[in-house]
């Protein structure tokens, strides 16, 4: 049976936001411009108790990670949850996690990269609406188009349209799915688990960085063989940071979206580059390439 969409309360002027890095490791002088930003907005900030851990390459052990998950969603004065960074780690945290605290409360939870795990585990086991955006760490740096969205997205009480400043129509059509997507190595390394919702019929988004194009043919192949690909109504290429030519790149999902008789867009700014635009997870949405828009079919939040 299919998981209903629950949406969670907007963000409203002076509403509290917890911040908590399930993956990596973040440092308090690296975040202080970005918390001090999030302040500015008119937001009241909270950090979690163990924000600043590092334990290697992750920030803090897996049960102080995920300590600082279930109390923010456990919080009723925390509103919103920002992921300080991604990294590596979310993977770890997935059979742990008290969804059914997430479903009982649900709340607006934003981060990409490593945290795309997270958020398409939420929307999988919960019903959960997450979100595909910026992070704490870097938010001062990003367009400001990437926060002013982030913003938009999370606080409006109407569907949201974004008609991207770059981007590529390779292939035209316009279709109606719900929104799925996020890093690609992530969305792979889902395969085989409980963990991956059904890309049936959505629209699929997907970025990576530092990737060359074999292994994200490679990666792509997968998700094909794995029979993850062929009910997709519509492809969405996010900018692939640091992972070579972009025209093969392109070319590589060409071929893909044409032998699934799909449309495509490529180029769009989502992901690791400077501006990341956000978008919900879960979502009804309209790709139409004619007029290179992504619209959803209502509200994303309540």
């Amino acid at each position: 049976m299919k998981t209903p969409v629950i949406k969670p309360p907007r963000l409203r002027p002076g509403d509290l936001v917890g911040i908590i890095s399930p993956a990596g490791p973040v440092d308090e002088s690296e975040l202080k411009p970005d918390l001090e930003l999030l302040e500015s907005s008119g937001l009241r900030v909270r950090v979690s108790p163990h924000l600043y851990d590092r334990h290697d390459y992750l920030a803090g052990d897996d049960e102080a990670r995920l300590s600082d998950l279930h109390a923010m969603f456990r919080n009723p004065e925390v509103k919103v949850i920002f992921c300080a960074r991604g990294g590596y780690g979310s993977l770890r945290l997935l059979d742990r996690i008290d969804y059914d605290l997430i479903r009982e409360h649900p709340k607006i939870i934003v981060g990409y990269s490593d945290i795309t795990a997270l958020l398409l585990a939420i929307i999988k086991k919960t019903g959960v609406v997450t979100f595909h955006g910026p992070m704490v760490r870097g938010l001062s740096s990003v367009h400001d188009s990437s926060r002013e969205s982030l913003l938009q997205v999370i606080s409006s009480d109407q569907p949201i349209s974004i008609r991207p400043s770059s981007g590529r129509s390779l292939i035209p059509g316009r279709v109606e799915g719900p929104l799925l997507g996020g890093n690609l190595s992530l969305i792979c390394h889902l395969l085989g688990t409980h963990f991956l919702p059904s890309l049936e019929g959505c629209i699929l988004f997907i970025e990576d960085r530092g990737e060359p194009l074999y292994r994200l043919d490679r990666m792509l192949t997968h998700l094909s063989l794995a029979g993850q690909l062929k009910g997709i109504v519509g492809l969405i290429g996010g900018e692939f940071i640091d992972c070579g030519d972009m025209s093969a790149i392109d070319d590589l999902l060409n071929t893909l979206a044409s032998d699934l008789k799909i449309p495509l867009i490529t180029g769009f700014p989502i992901g690791h580059g400077p501006n990341n635009m956000t978008l919900p997870l879960g979502i009804a949405a309209r790709l139409d390439t004619d007029l290179m828009t992504l619209s959803t079919l209502e509200p994303c939040v309540i």
